[in-house]
């Protein structure tokens, strides 16, 4: 890759609080498969999956705040706690395709998130 265009990953890694280019990378064509399977106008259904450090307030805040906003979509919530640092919140959601992915996208790019997933199966 050319010096700036990795520049520019780093800093997306960064601000992303990726762990390294290599998860960064696997996040983009994941989401980027994600997006063209289901640019569509089907009714789906499915969860949102996120693991994040639950010592960071903000985090859990800004992912409540998202949801609020999408209250349409977003059918419920939950949050294990999987130890003293890391929480696994799961919504369960229904909505068109590309909404829920817009969704998704809000929510795992959220500063901090370690992982993220949208899973969908159409509903109509």
């Amino acid at each position: 890759m050319e010096d700036k265009l990795l520049e520019e990953l780093d800093q997306y890694v960064e601000a992303n609080g990726f762990t390294n280019r290599s998860q960064a990378i696997r996040f983009l064509v994941e989401k980027n498969i994600t997006e063209q399977k289901w640019q569509c106008n089907h009714v789906v259904a499915g969860t949102i999956i996120i693991m994040y450090d639950q010592t960071r307030k903000d985090i859990a805040t800004k992912i409540t705040d998202i949801q609020q906003a999408h209250q349409e979509l977003v059918l419920s919530s939950t949050q294990y706690y999987i130890n003293q640092n890391f929480c696994l919140h799961i919504a369960t959601v229904m909505g068109m395709a590309h909404r829920l992915t817009e969704l998704s996208d809000r929510l795992t790019a959220i500063k901090g998130i370690r992982h993220g997933k949208l899973v969908m199966s159409r509903a109509d």
